[in-house]
């Protein structure tokens, strides 16, 4: 069963779900936006019984710290060190990856700093290919050319309620999402000073684009194993994106599922049975 944990990480609390035995090999879960490591919580109890599974909510999101802007740089670089600090101080030497949304261009920061200690990586509608960009993106890039405060204000829409459901339900049959996740994170992002933090972060996205083809080098030169289980209906990560990683891994498995862009609340079982043959089959 999971338990839960705070460290202590450059002053800040870094909250954490820990799970399975320290002694099995390592899963490292990077959420997504607008979330937290309670977007695994069904996917865990199906991956514990074989793996040491650790997944820690970014600064600024969910149970961790969310210390002023004043005091901390909202973006993704920042982000990672801080993540990477944070799998220092629990001594994880080697690890697999499952990167969503968020969670990509973290991670794969991450991979290529320590290309040693990746066992493999699990992407779930994490993307790195300008092909996997929905038609969303277009606008975001003409923001990122010529920002204004009215186009940076415009993105508050992102945290409004509604928006977050229908990350959760688009692309979804009728009554299958919980209404669990997306109303934990509805009160997530509307927690005071929450909105500029995430404004910041919408507006350093661009640098996760530019560094595209780097992640894709490390791809091609390190060649880890990689499983790509996609919710198809995803309007934001379209997927283009899972097919792309063939271009730099040939032996890249995928499965496009008939669900949307938070797959695991609907197909947790499906992906979770998915990444132990993965593993399996790769000796991990």
């Amino acid at each position: 069963m999971a338990t839960y944990h705070s460290l202590e990480v450059e002053g800040l609390n870094v909250f954490y779900r820990e799970a399975g035995n320290p002694n099995k090999p390592v899963i490292i879960l990077l959420h997504g936006f607008p979330s937290a490591s309670h977007m695994f919580r069904e996917l865990i109890p199906v991956l514990e019984k074989d793996y040491y599974i650790i997944a820690p909510d970014y600064p600024g999101f969910g149970n961790s710290s969310s210390p002023d802007r004043e005091k901390f740089q909202y973006t993704f670089d920042h982000i990672t060190e801080m993540i990477e600090s944070f799998i220092d101080k629990l001594g994880l030497a080697k690890y697999a990856l499952y990167v969503f949304d968020y969670g990509a261009p973290i991670g794969f920061r991450i991979a290529m700093h320590h290309p040693e200690r990746v066992t493999a990586i699990i992407s779930q509608n994490g993307n790195i290919y300008r092909e996997g960009l929905g038609e969303k993106w277009a606008a975001r890039e003409e923001y990122w050319r010529y920002p204004t405060r009215e186009k940076r204000e415009s993105y508050r829409t992102a945290f409004a309620p509604d928006t977050i459901k229908n990350q959760y339900v688009d692309g979804t049959k009728e009554g299958q999402v919980s209404p669990d996740g997306y109303t934990l994170d509805i009160a997530y992002m509307s927690r005071q000073g929450n909105d500029e933090k995430q404004l910041d972060l919408i507006f350093d996205y661009q640098n996760n684009v530019k560094m595209y083809p780097e992640f894709q080098q490390y791809l091609r030169e390190y060649q880890p194993p990689l499983l790509a289980t996609w919710g198809k209906h995803d309007v934001s990560f379209i997927p283009a994106g899972a097919e792309a990683f063939k271009k730099d891994l040939p032996d890249t498995e995928i499965h496009l599922l008939d669900t949307g862009h938070f797959a695991l609340e609907t197909h947790a079982y499906e992906i979770g049975e998915r990444m132990l043959n993965f593993l399996n089959n790769h000796g991990i």
